[in-house]
């Protein structure tokens, strides 16, 4: 079908080109003041081509097939009519299987999930104000052909819950928020329990109206795995995506072979773990999907690259070429991204911590990623006292650099906590995964808002 297309590309001289072919077909509801607020599904199709020469992009998309020749004219310049090109399909080594496909669940079995929930939720409390969930399914078909002759299939199926509660005393309002997300089909509510996530969420804002304990000042914290990898992912992560590296908006250019963390850290970007939200059989470039060592004990190693970026580098991708849709070129983005576990049980570790913070769950916050400088908001939070968990705390925020935090950290511990979430750059959403076990940073600054 694309083969005069493809033709057209070699005959321009682009050294790096694809046909990117996507089709979505999606439901997203919610179900807001006790009731289906709204139900929105969605289908699309396009196609998105793309010509890379001389390290400068040329990127063209449409969903009317009877328009693609066109496009591909405006990209190239030319016609470029030939014979039809072989190629050949690769098989992926890593298979993402769907159990229970989206489209064999009837919807009001779904609104009855969501209603369930919220029900749960609203009974424990009388000062819950509101509860909001939004549930999303998403199946992404999509085929690459590209330059090497190689074509890729893959059928990507997401399922999303996010529940998010207020909660309202003496005038005081709080929020509790917690999500289920997976590389999976609605299969993922027999892997993991909604209702304790719920629970989590309804317990955070309830718990945070009595919170009023405020800390600043340099401290000892400890972050829990079940703060999932928003650290590594904010003040390390998108430090070593390569095209900042390139751009000279990194905290690690010229880093490569330098020890750039404590010895006992290990940075990983791995898309092959078995149905996390991160995870893909072929990026969006076509590339297999690979595990990527970027710290290893300290010791940085290698940097998140496209097919494109490592091209200017005279190095290989990794398999982080990823795009939104195929409105999108491909650039380099997480997967899932992760520090890996070290040695120890967190409950020995606060045992040990004679004075300082726990950090249960992180909020949002900010980064600079060429200096690394970030700031995020401690959203579940408690103070340490001799080794002792106490008084929750209220407001507080990390602040510090990833280098600096990196190279401090004098423990990891071995429960490993995911967390999952939509990353945004560039303009482009990509689903991911980050994960981290409880560690120790001896010396963080702690800011209150």
């Amino acid at each position: 079908m694309y083969g005069n297309i493809a033709r057209s590309f070699i005959n321009a001289g682009f050294q790096i080109w694809d046909i990117f072919e996507e089709t979505v077909v999606s439901t997203i509801i919610t179900f807001e003041d006790n009731r289906v607020d709204k139900i929105m599904p969605g289908l699309d199709f396009g196609i998105g081509l793309r010509g890379v020469k001389d390290y400068k992009t040329v990127y063209g998309y449409t969903n009317d097939l009877a328009a693609l020749n066109k496009t591909a004219e405006h990209i190239c310049g030319a016609a470029g009519l030939g014979k039809d090109i072989i190629f050949n399909e690769l098989k992926p080594s890593v298979i993402h299987e769907t159990k229970i496909p989206h489209d064999s669940v009837a919807i009001q079995k779904k609104i009855d999930l969501l209603k369930e929930i919220n029900d749960r939720v609203r009974s424990k409390s009388g000062l819950i104000r509101q509860v909001t969930i939004n549930y999303s399914e998403k199946k992404q078909q999509v085929v690459i052909y590209n330059d090497k002759k190689e074509v890729t299939r893959e059928d990507r199926v997401y399922t999303n819950c996010a529940i998010m509660v207020i909660a309202e005393k003496n005038g005081r309002i709080e929020t509790g928020y917690h999500v289920l997300a997976a590389r999976r089909g609605f299969e993922v509510f027999e892997f993991e329990d909604v209702f304790e996530k719920a629970d989590l969420a309804a317990s955070l804002a309830l718990r945070l109206l009595d919170a009023n304990k405020k800390i600043t000042g340099p401290m000892t914290a400890v972050i829990s795995s079940s703060a999932g990898g928003t650290m590594i992912h904010e003040a390390v992560g998108h430090s070593l995506e390569a095209d900042l590296v390139q751009k000279g908006l990194s905290q690690y250019q010229g880093e490569k072979g330098k020890k750039v963390a404590s010895e006992i850290i290990t940075v990983l970007d791995d898309a092959t773990l078995l149905n996390k939200r991160g995870s893909l059989s072929f990026d969006d470039e076509g590339t297999p999907s690979q595990k990527t060592v970027l710290i290893e004990k300290g010791i940085l190693k290698n940097f998140m690259y496209d097919r494109e970026t490592a091209l200017k580098d005279k190095t290989e991708s990794t398999g982080n070429g990823r795009r939104e849709s195929y409105k999108f070129k491909p650039i380099p983005r997480m997967r899932n991204t992760m520090i890996t576990p070290g040695t120890g049980l967190s409950a020995d570790l606060i045992k040990d911590t004679k004075n300082g913070i726990f950090v249960v769950k992180m909020g949002g916050g900010q980064v600079n990623t060429v200096t690394g400088e970030f700031v995020f908001e401690v959203k579940d939070g408690y103070l340490i006292e001799n080794g002792v968990i106490t008084y929750p705390v209220r407001g507080a925020t990390l602040m510090g650099t990833g280098k600096a935090v990196l190279n401090t950290i004098d423990a990891v511990c071995t429960d490993l906590g995911f967390d999952s979430g939509t990353c945004g750059k560039d303009g482009q959403g990509s689903p991911v995964c980050d994960a981290q076990p409880t560690l120790r940073i001896p010396k963080i600054l702690v800011g209150s808002k």
